[in-house]
């Protein structure tokens, strides 16, 4: 797999965060994403769904994923099921959406990032099939209630989750059928694109329907999993994502402001985070010493990312990739690196770094089709430069949060290689 993607900072506990991610990533790929190398050694889809986003950052890993994902559509049964490990003997049809989001995701990310669509094309006849199927299992309500639901959560037995199943699995299903929807769209497919939007749009009305508390804007659970996936899947809308995430700020506080979730949760806690400002809470939580926290298992002696979060060195397996999204974090939110922000132009890249307090420097990197893309900046007295280095024809935006602007006091500029001022307004 050639390097495609790399970060550095000013923090050595995130170095090497980001050095026993890439470890778990290689370890763990022997042709297509396994669970561990040590032990069992399946392809389970749900770890391969939750680092594709990752991965596909920070290494080539799109040829491996066309031929496992013809693998995934082999597998999938008569009734449009797909298996929690491929290949499979047979075994494992009930593991549920947050599983089976591996078939809309591998497509999505490789088109995302890489710009090819031939894995749609492809796939087009299990996306309607999986689509068929998940409408057999929706109860009375609409809403999706089998499957494994927020595996491995922090302290917690697996299987043991605060997120209930029914939300958890509405939501992933929601999120397949969106993603399908959109790419049916990318290939022309449009009478298949407005069914996908429709089972979409249901699963949505749905789990807004019986699943959400207005009063307090809290998804069910009242927990970090359940209410972080319904900002970053935009379950609830835009005029009430505010009081949503203060709601969230809320269960992390109750948590003294440390981990509380599982697998689905840790993948988009920490991006909702950064997006509505906390970026430095994000990455106190993840680099704390103390227990749960992937600092922790650094002071445990962690050499590579582990499957679950206990006091101590406890962890079941010791080298497992689902935790790593904390790369694609690294990558996103500290670098700003956003190729591709709507998912139809890889040629298109969007620059919107952060500056947490806790760092002076960050600097990351990702070899897209067009060329090498290079974000850098450093913290110098009372100003910040950002240096980047582009491909020829990459159009976009540097943006900046607010709180900061450019020297001649603008927050937006067009894309372009150079160095930047930036002050703290």
């Amino acid at each position: 797999l050639p390097e495609r993607g790399g970060f550095s900072c000013s923090d050595e506990t995130l170095n090497k965060l980001q050095e026993i991610t890439r470890r778990s990533d290689l370890a763990n790929f022997y042709y297509f994403p396994t669970d561990c190398p040590q032990r069992e050694k399946n392809g389970w889809t749900a770890d391969a769904s939750l680092s594709a986003e990752h991965m596909i950052l920070n290494l080539g890993v799109e040829n491996s994923y066309r031929e496992w994902h013809r693998n995934i559509r082999k597998a999938q049964n008569e009734e449009g099921q797909i298996p929690g490990i491929i290949p499979t003997c047979n075994w494992g049809y009930d593991t549920g959406p947050a599983w089976d989001h591996v078939l809309s995701e591998l497509p999505y990310q490789v088109y995302k990032y890489r710009g090819e669509k031939d894995m749609i094309e492809d796939s087009a006849g299990s996306f309607l099939r999986y689509l068929h199927f998940i409408t057999t299992r929706m109860n009375s309500d609409g809403l999706i209630d089998y499957g494994l639901g927020d595996w491995c959560q922090t302290g917690r037995q697996a299987g043991d989750h605060c997120a209930p199943r029914i939300f958890s699995s509405s939501v992933m299903a929601m999120d397949m059928a969106k993603k399908m929807a959109f790419l049916f769209g990318e290939v022309g497919m449009l009478p298949q694109q407005e069914f996908a939007a429709s089972v979409a749009g249901k699963l949505r009305a749905a789990i807004r329907e019986n699943l959400l508390d207005y009063g307090t804007m809290t998804a069910i659970g009242n927990c970090q999993t359940s209410q972080a996936m319904a900002i970053f899947y935009d379950i609830f809308e835009p005029g009430e994502r505010a009081a949503a995430f203060q709601r969230l700020l809320q269960f992390i506080h109750e948590s003294e402001d440390k981990m509380d979730v599982g697998v689905l949760g840790a993948r988009v806690l920490f991006h909702v985070l950064a997006e509505f400002g906390y970026t430095e809470l994000a990455i106190s939580m993840i680099r704390g010493p103390e227990f749960p926290s992937y600092g922790h298992w650094l002071e445990c002696g962690a050499t590579s990312l582990w499957e679950d979060f206990f006091p101590g060195d406890a962890a079941d397996s010791r080298n497992h990739h689902f935790w790593g999204d904390i790369s694609h974090f690294f990558l996103r939110q500290l670098a700003g690196i956003r190729l591709n922000p709507k998912g139809d132009d890889v040629n298109r890249l969007d620059i919107l770094p952060r500056f947490p307090e806790s760092l002076t420097h960050a600097e990351g990197w990702h070899k897209a089709p067009a060329g090498r893309i290079v974000s850098s900046w450093v913290r110098e007295e009372e100003i910040i430069r950002l240096d980047l280095e582009l491909p020829e024809g990459m159009k976009g935006r540097i943006l900046l949060e607010p709180g900061y602007t450019f020297a001649d006091g603008f927050h937006t500029k067009p894309l372009a290689s150079g160095s930047y001022r930036i002050e703290k307004r």
